[in-house]
C-alpha cells in the first residue's frame, strides 16, 4: 500500500494548521496591545472624574456671569467683532 498521498495530505494540512495558528499567534499579541491601550485610557478616565470629583466640592454652586461693561459703544463693538463660533 502507497500510503504517500496520505502522508502529503497530512503535510499540507499541517502547513495550513500552523499558519492559521501564527496568524491567530499574531492577532493575539495585536489584540493584547490594544487591550493594554484601551485598560490605561479606562485608568486615566477613572483619575480625571477622581480628580473632577474632588473639586465638585469647592466649585460654586451658581455660576455668575462675568460683569460686562456698559460703555455706550460695547454692543457695536461686539457686533463688529462678527459671529462668534
Amino acid at each position: 500500500m502507497n500510503i504517500q498521498p496520505l502522508l502529503d495530505a497530512l503535510d499540507i494540512q499541517e502547513e495550513a494548521a500552523r499558519a492559521l495558528a501564527d496568524e491567530l499567534r499574531t492577532q493575539i499579541g495585536e489584540l493584547q496591545g490594544r487591550l493594554r491601550e484601551a485598560e490605561t485610557h479606562l485608568e486615566h478616565l477613572a483619575v480625571t472624574k477622581k480628580t473632577v470629583t474632588a473639586f465638585t466640592g469647592r466649585l460654586p454652586t451658581q455660576a455668575t456671569s462675568p460683569d460686562l461693561p456698559e460703555h455706550p459703544d460695547y454692543p457695536k463693538r461686539i457686533s463688529a467683532l462678527g459671529p462668534v463660533l
